[in-house]
C-alpha cells in the first residue's frame, strides 16, 4: 500500500455516502405555511404565525382544519406531528403535539423547535370520523 491509498479511500467513501443521501428539496412553491391540501383531499390545513419561524426557539403555533370538500371546520380531530430535516436525516429535535382544541377550526400545536436553519419537513396526520390523512409544510428556517 501506499501512502496515497488511505486518503483516497476516505474520500471515495466520502463522496459515495454524501451522492447516497443527497436528497433535493421540493420547489419553492411548496414551502410556506399553506394552506396545504392533505395527500387525499380530505382535509386543508394552514399554519397560522408561522412566517418567520427561526432556530433554536420554541413556538406554539395556532394551526387550523377545514374539510378538503366543503370548507367548514374541522372540529375533534386527532392531530400526531412528526418531522424532521431530510437532508440532514434527523427528526424533530422536541416533541410537539396539540396542546389545546381551540373553537371552531382552530388547534393550537406546542412544542415546536427548530434547532438549525435549513430545510424542514412538518408532517401533521388529522384522524376524524371522516378519515385519516396527512399533510406536509416544507419550511424553510
Amino acid at each position: 500500500m501506499t501512502r496515497y491509498t488511505f486518503p483516497t479511500a476516505v474520500i471515495a467513501i466520502f463522496i459515495t455516502v454524501s451522492a447516497c443521501g443527497a436528497i433535493a428539496p421540493p420547489p419553492p412553491g411548496e414551502f410556506g405555511p399553506g394552506p396545504r391540501t392533505s395527500a387525499h383531499g380530505l382535509y386543508v390545513v394552514t399554519l397560522l404565525d408561522a412566517t418567520e419561524l427561526k432556530a433554536r426557539r420554541m413556538y406554539t403555533l395556532p394551526v387550523t382544519v377545514v374539510d378538503g370538500k366543503s370548507g367548514e371546520p374541522v372540529q375533534n380531530a386527532t392531530i400526531a406531528i412528526a418531522g424532521g430535516m431530510p437532508q440532514h436525516g434527523h427528526g424533530l429535535p422536541t416533541r410537539p403535539r396539540i396542546t389545546k382544541s381551540q373553537t371552531g377550526d382552530r388547534y393550537e400545536l406546542g412544542g415546536l423547535r427548530f434547532n438549525m436553519g435549513g430545510w424542514w419537513k412538518l408532517e401533521l396526520t388529522i384522524t376524524t370520523p371522516a378519515g385519516t390523512d396527512t399533510v406536509i409544510f416544507n419550511l424553510q428556517i
